[in-house]
């Protein structure tokens, strides 16, 4: 069994089963990769994939557990890497981090500011996705660190910490008739259509679970992963706009009036996660904590290595977590 056929069969099941996508990123030839693979299967004498003439069709659920297993061998291997990098120079490398258009947006500039001139030499490099795809990528080691508020829980590979909690504004034109309402309520809201995230964004669920709850039916005539673009609508008079309240700026949505909904909606919680075991780098707790400053930098790694998931939870079930 070599280390580079386990590269092959978790490449090839990340690129669904595709293996000339495969092939192009491991920068390798298809045959190649197609050879190794029977090579591991017969060595094994398991089937890994089950096929369809020459094409790979499903993984085998003795293959499920052959790859599980050798994506915990390859995270060890880029973990040992990672200390070997820190141990060289703690001050240089290379931060992925996945998360949403609204973290990116919204949120992020001013961590990063704070990042890089404190980690000058470390490139950051910033992927946006829907929250699965988000966490799919800190699980399968694509990126780093993966910053969400929904789908992370989805992925048992992925240690999650909150960061914070959040809620929504109602965004209107100047003038529109919401705008005089003293305290706004799910009913009057369903009398107007409405313009939000699609569903598996920002905290969606919140806002469809209050609606069911209270046996009314949110009209909702337009969704979209970007606050910016449902502002753009709300101004065409599409319909009235729910958005996270940290995706208002009072500076450039001067036309605009957001009213207060967080007494309508629970709060969410934005969370950071990365892959059970990895190896955080000096920069990569740095940035959880100037990301989340009630999680301290010093002793994190031991922290998260010593506690489950349930154990973590109950720790911060204490802590009172900043609003934004």
């Amino acid at each position: 069994m070599k280390l580079q056929q386990l590269r092959y069969i978790w490449e090839v099941n990340r690129q669904g089963l595709n293996v000339s996508e495969a092939a192009n990123a491991l920068f390798t030839s298809q045959p190649g990769v197609s050879k190794q693979i029977r090579a591991l299967e017969d060595e094994l004498g398991i089937q890994i994939f089950e096929r369809r003439g020459k094409q790979l069709v499903a993984v085998t659920r003795a293959g499920q557990r052959i790859l599980d297993a050798s994506g915990d061998v390859l995270s060890r291997i880029q973990n040992i890497k990672s200390m070997a990098d820190e141990l060289r120079d703690e001050s240089k490398g290379a931060l992925s981090i996945a998360t949403t258009h609204t973290q990116c947006r919204y949120v992020l500039p001013s961590v990063i500011k704070t990042f890089r001139a404190r980690y000058p030499n470390v490139s950051l490099h910033m992927h946006q996705g829907t929250p699965v795809q988000i966490a799919q990528a800190a699980a399968d080691g694509t990126a780093d660190i993966a910053i969400a508020t929904e789908a992370l829980e989805l992925f048992e590979e992925l240690t999650m910490l909150p960061c914070y909690r959040w809620n929504r504004a109602v965004i209107v034109p100047k003038g529109h008739p919401l705008a005089s309402v003293k305290r706004l309520t799910l009913k009057k809201l369903s009398e107007y259509p409405l313009v939000t995230y699609n569903f598996g964004f920002t905290g969606r669920s919140k806002l469809d679970e209050a609606f069911t709850q209270e046996s009314l039916t949110a009209n909702v005539v337009f969704t979209a992963a970007d606050a910016d673009v449902i502002k753009t609508y709300v101004r065409l008079e599409l319909g009235v706009g729910i958005v996270a309240r940290m995706a208002f700026d009072e500076k450039q949505d001067a036309d605009l009036i957001a009213l207060d909904a967080s007494h309508l909606f629970e709060p969410s919680v934005t969370k950071i996660a990365f892959r059970r075991g990895s190896h955080l780098r000096g920069y990569m707790a740095g940035f959880i904590e100037m990301f989340a400053p009630h999680i301290s930098a010093v002793n994190l790694q031991r922290q998260i290595n010593e506690n489950t998931q349930d154990e973590i939870e109950a720790h911060y079930a204490d802590v009172k977590l900043p609003d934004l």
